[in-house]
Order: C-alpha cells, then sequence, then structure tokens
C-alpha cells in the first residue's frame, strides 16, 4: 500500500509497510499512481500522452523511470505486503503483566476551573482528594513488584493540580531515589502542571528530579483566559507566563513542553503558537480539545478545514524558522524517517491498560488517566493488582488490527489505531475508530513528514 501527496513543492510516496519514503519527480510520481493498476504499456504509453509537449521529458526517459519504480518494487521499497497482522497480538501478549509507567493521580483537585476540562476540574466526576504518601509508596512498590526486568521505569506526576500535593509529592522522588540502587530502577519523573503554584522550590525540585514538565499554556492571553480561569473567573495567563518563563530559562535545556488545547473559539491555533514563540518557548504542542458532544468548545465540521489548513501553515513557519536559525520543536511533527518506532510500537499502540496505568489518590488503577471516574473500567488497586482481567484483555487486543475502518488507512502504521479513550468516547468502544481525529492526525503526519523531508533534503545539498 502507498499514500501519495504533495506539499510543501514535494512530491511525496510513502510505502506504508516497508516505512520507504521517496521524494520524486512529476513523472515518477505519475506512474506509481498507475502502476499497481495497469501493465507496463498502459502506463508508458499514458505518460508519454501527458508529457508530449515537453522537450525535457523523453520517451527514454519514461521507459527508465518506470524500469526504476519496478526496482524499487522488486526490492520492497514500493508496493511492499503487509506481514505484520499476525504479529499484532502476538507481540502485545508478550508484554502482558509487566509494567512500565504510571500516571500517579497526586492530587484530584485543582485551583483552576477550565470549562473544557475532560476531569471535571480535577475530580474525575468523583470526590476532591489528595494522595497520601503510603498510597504513593504503595504504588512505586507496585510498578517495581509488576516492571519485570525493565530497568527505566516512568512516573507522571498528574492531577488535577500534582503541585496542590507538592510536599508528599517530594518525599515520594527521595523514596523512589533511596530504594533505585537496590532495585535495580531507574525512575523517570514528569510533572504536569497549570503553572500557578510554581516557586523557587518547585523550579529547583523540577530542574533536579524531572526529565520532563508539561506546562499548561494555550496562547494567547484571550483565548487562553478564555477558559482557564480561577473559581472567581479571573485568568490565569498573567500569573503564570512569567513562572513558566523562570522555569524554562532555569532548566538550561532539560526537556519541557508548552501545552496547549485549541477549541471551537480557536481553531486558528497558530497564532496561538506564535505568541508562545514570541514568549521565548520553543518545544511546543497544541491538542484538540476533548470534551463531550454538544459542549460550546467542541470541534465542529466547520473547524476543520481551518485546523488542517493550520497544520500546513505550521509546518511552513516552521521551515522558515530553521532557516532563520531559530527552529522549535512540534510535539505531533517529531518523527524519525531514518528509524522511528519500532514495529512493536507501530502495531500495538500506546499500551494503556496493559504496560501504563493511572493510579487514582485512592490507589485503584484504571488504563489511563482518561478512563480514570469510568468504574466500568476499573483494573483492580495497587494492593490486589490487576482483578479486572477481562477489562485487560480487552486492552491487550486493542490494536491496529482490531480496527476494521483502520486496515485500508494509509496512517495506521503511524497512529497505531489511535486512542483508545477518545475512541471509546465518540464511539462507545475502545476498538472504535474517532473519525475527526483520524483527520487531524492524517493531516499532522503528511506536514511532520514534509517538514523532515525538507531537514533531510537540506542536508544533502
Amino acid at each position: 500500500m502507498i499514500h501519495q501527496y504533495q506539499l510543501g513543492g514535494y512530491n511525496i510516496v510513502l510505502d506504508i509497510c516497508s516505512g520507504s519514503v521517496h521524494v520524486v519527480d512529476e513523472v515518477a510520481y505519475d506512474i506509481i499512481a498507475m502502476f499497481e493498476n495497469n501493465d507496463r504499456d498502459a502506463v508508458v504509453a499514458a505518460i508519454r500522452e501527458k508529457y508530449a509537449g515537453r522537450d525535457d521529458i523523453t520517451a527514454e526517459d519514461i521507459d527508465e523511470c518506470y524500469d526504476q519504480v519496478l526496482s524499487l518494487k522488486e526490492s520492497g521499497k514500493l508496493f511492499a505486503p503487509d506481514t505484520f497482522e499476525p504479529m499484532a497480538g502476538e507481540l502485545k501478549q508478550k508484554t502482558s503483566g509487566v509494567v512500565k509507567a504510571l500516571c500517579l493521580h497526586v492530587a484530584h483537585t485543582c485551583n483552576l476551573n477550565c470549562e473544557y476540562c475532560f476531569a471535571s476540574q480535577g475530580k474525575y466526576h468523583g470526590d476532591r482528594a489528595v494522595m497520601s504518601l503510603e498510597v504513593g509508596k504503595r504504588a512505586m512498590d507496585f510498578l517495581i513488584e509488576n516492571s519485570g526486568t525493565r530497568h527505566n521505569l516512568e512516573v507522571d506526576f498528574f492531577g488535577g493540580e500534582p503541585l496542590m500535593n507538592f510536599e508528599m509529592l517530594k518525599e515520594l522522588v527521595a523514596y523512589c531515589r533511596s530504594i533505585e540502587k537496590e532495585k535495580g530502577k531507574n525512575f523517570r519523573f514528569t510533572l504536569t502542571t497549570n503553572g500557578l503554584l510554581i516557586d523557587d522550590d518547585v523550579i529547583d525540585f523540577a530542574n533536579r528530579e524531572c526529565s520532563n514538565v508539561v506546562l499548561s499554556l494555550d496562547g494567547r492571553k484571550e483565548i487562553h483566559d478564555r477558559y482557564r480561569v480561577d473559581y472567581a473567573g479571573n485568568g490565569s495567563w498573567e500569573k503564570i507566563v512569567p513562572k513558566f518563563q523562570k522555569l524554562v530559562e532555569a532548566r538550561g535545556g532539560k526537556d519541557y513542553y508548552m501545552r496547549g488545547t485549541f477549541t471551537h473559539a480557536n481553531p486558528d491555533f497558530l497564532k496561538d503558537i506564535e505568541v508562545m514563540l514570541d514568549l521565548g518557548f520553543t518545544e511546543l504542542s497544541m491538542e484538540p480539545v476533548v470534551c463531550a458532544a454538544g459542549d460550546p468548545s467542541e470541534l465542529t465540521e466547520e473547524d476543520l478545514p481551518i485546523v488542517l489548513d493550520q497544520y500546513e501553515k505550521l509546518a511552513e513557519l516552521m521551515i522558515k524558522r530553521d532557516g532563520e536559525g531559530r527552529p522549535f520543536t512540534f510535539y505531533h511533527y517529531m518523527i524519525d524517517l531514518t528509524g522511528g518506532p519500532c514495529i512493536y510500537k507501530r502495531i500495538s499502540g500506546c499500551g494503556s491498560g496493559t504496560e501504563y496505568m493511572a493510579v487514582t489518590p485512592w490507589g485503584d488503577l484504571y488504563p489511563c488517566h482518561q478512563f480514570v471516574g469510568e468504574e466500568k473500567f476499573k483494573l483492580g488497586d495497587i494492593w490486589n493488582g490487576v482483578t479486572g482481567t477481562a477489562i485487560q484483555d480487552e486492552f491487550c487486543a486493542c490494536n491496529v488490527y482490531a480496527r476494521p475502518e483502520c486496515r485500508d488507512c494509509w496512517a495506521r502504521l503511524y497512529c497505531s489505531g489511535g486512542c483508545a479513550a477518545n475512541a471509546y468516547h465518540s464511539t462507545g468502544s475502545v476498538t472504535g475508530v474517532y473519525k475527526y481525529g483520524c483527520e487531524l492526525f492524517k493531516k499532522r503526519m503528511e506536514c511532520a513528514i514534509m517538514v523532515q523531508v525538507h531537514r533531510m533534503m537540506g542536508e544533502d545539498e
């Protein structure tokens, strides 16, 4: 299977199952489009007719180009068959029961009252609570006990607002550091915060202990303050931006990213990215809102062409700033064309419910943070382990080939079937397909690949 598209002045051909990316001239692009469904004589005749008036394209050029396409097919770099389906369930079964990451909900409460919050302002449809040190330690012990031979373990401090439980968080990290050597493990922590409680102590802690920090900022002040307000209705932009700038500067190049949300109010989200860049932030992400159908912030069909155009303009901006020596990173455009994710990741997905779980302040286990509060998806708890084996089996079977709609999609080995939570909340099934999200993902992938092509072509020159 192949996917062809034209973007940024390039004719790009993706061979889906080999992972090959070809940048070709117009003749090759047209030959490839006809190649599978026509014999050589028909293809050559049609191409000769199309380019009959071109002095720079001879009949010999067309014949040679056809031969090159044929050679690429014979070498497995074009029209490669899909041989991965038999592996899909098998690969995931091999890692079942081995947990590598936890999303630790250290606070089911928040000091903001964001209207679009999927977590019900941090409560997750339940009671406000903060995690005790006892529960936190047991969660870390659970992770170690269920991590098998894995050395690196990932823990994301999440909420609500995790800094509302900062003292416990510091003690918990100290506990983890005290047992790493004995247990043969290495903890890598991420902190996700809205920024209101950042101070020098937080900055010192985050830059010393956290391999990554995720900072919530929606870009333009008027957009950010429309949704990200306190309980008195006051916007938070002016309070948090200086704190974020101070933290990022102090990180000295360590990983972070600004995590924004775009909604029906700002499908033109490139303006928000430009504001973040002007503020000095260069590691960026803008995510489409996750909300209930009919919510005022929900992205609509009318928003879709605007958003798709924004992704293209974002790619153009990245290329422009590359040329100016002012590069920046956009999370969804991070792709390695020389390697990229292993085939396990490509066909099995994110690992929610199997390799990755969320832990509530009470120690309950859920497949990921977006399922917390959905009692039907409770997996068990950190004391007794996974007791909801039928639920885990459902997630274990959740791979790109479990979705019939994905079988003929060119992006299936890039998205791995998409997000199970988005699928469930839009279709009622974790193996459903969130079609709006699919359209966004495919455009992001086209743009991301084009940007990388441009960079690689520049290196070749």
